[in-house]
């Protein structure tokens, strides 16, 4: 388990919970995102998150599984 926060840029100013899970290599598939965000074992800023759909901009972080990422988007 590590504490590093890894960035992950994006190319527009938001990106959805499940695209960003896959981007960022956090899950296989779809399928295996909106399994975990169902289940509570997603969190974002802090909070668990049900909303595959969620809508993520610069700077918020996305913990799975006691892995964190951070969004990073274009031109910030």
């Amino acid at each position: 388990m590590s504490n590093r926060v890894e960035d992950v840029p994006i190319r527009d100013s938001m990106i959805r919970l499940g695209q960003l899970l896959k981007l960022a290599n956090l899950v296989e598939d779809g399928v295996e995102a909106a399994e975990l965000i169902k289940n509570g074992m997603v969190k974002v800023n802090g909070e668990i998150d049900d909303r595959r759909g969620r809508q993520l901009h610069h700077g918020d972080t996305i913990t799975v599984n006691g892995q964190t990422v951070r969004v990073a988007a274009a031109g910030s």
